[in-house]
């Protein structure tokens, strides 16, 4: 392949077992050439600036600036370099700070070396790749996160807002005009919902969470 289009890769892992794979991997491939590697964040900077690489593999977990801060900062200096994650884990919370941050992938460390060779082709080419777990990870930080009380119904919150009043069961009873036992299977089931321990923990969380009008 004509050497303009050859793929320039820089590696940034604070492992240098890691950093001498990949440079013996991309040695298979004549599309692709490791022009830099570099053990944290502020050397990943002062390296981009001279090796001026086309594509990031990124450590996600390094001393000092980690790796979603060492992609964000990459990402404003120099725009056009990509930056692909590359982790041992796939935390939901870091998944979503590399992406934030501006990586273009997330993948696993032991990834096969055909698989990453087209991640960083990809990537060059601006195309997304993203491990399934990483994939999966994304997804459930997409869901909607369900909120404590949401599920109680209409009778269970006013008789919620009157266990916060302080109210006895009885006393709920006769205010609602309700039976005793009938007081007692909502104030269980509002105990239940709320994954409360007690009246009074259920009482304090309605509080908090903000589940009834005071």
């Amino acid at each position: 392949m004509d050497e303009k289009q050859t793929i320039r890769v820089m590696a940034v892992d604070d492992h240098e077992l890691l950093t001498s794979g990949i440079h013996y991997v991309l040695l298979s491939f004549d599309d692709l050439q490791l022009v830099a590697t570099a053990s944290n964040g502020d050397q990943a900077l002062e390296l981009c600036e001279q090796a001026r690489p086309s594509v990031i593999l990124m450590d996600m977990m390094m001393s000092g600036m980690d790796g979603p801060a060492t992609t964000q900062a990459i990402r404003e200096r120099f725009p056009e370099v990509q930056v692909l994650a590359l982790s041992s884990f796939c935390d939901q919370e870091l998944v979503q700070r590399a992406m934030e941050a501006g990586a273009i992938g997330y993948l696993l460390k032991g990834i096969p070396p055909n698989e990453l060779a087209s991640a960083i082709r990809a990537a060059y080419a601006g195309r997304p790749t993203m491990a399934p777990e990483a994939m999966q990870a994304l997804v459930r930080a997409a869901r909607p996160s369900s909120k404590l009380g949401q599920d109680l119904t209409d009778r269970e919150r006013e008789v919620l807002a009157l266990l916060v009043e302080g109210l006895s069961n009885a006393e709920i009873a006769e205010r609602l005009v309700l039976s005793l036992p009938t007081v007692k299977g909502h104030v269980s089931n509002i105990i239940s919902k709320l994954q409360a321990s007690s009246r009074t923990e259920a009482a304090l969380l309605a509080v908090k969470h903000k589940i009834v009008a005071q």
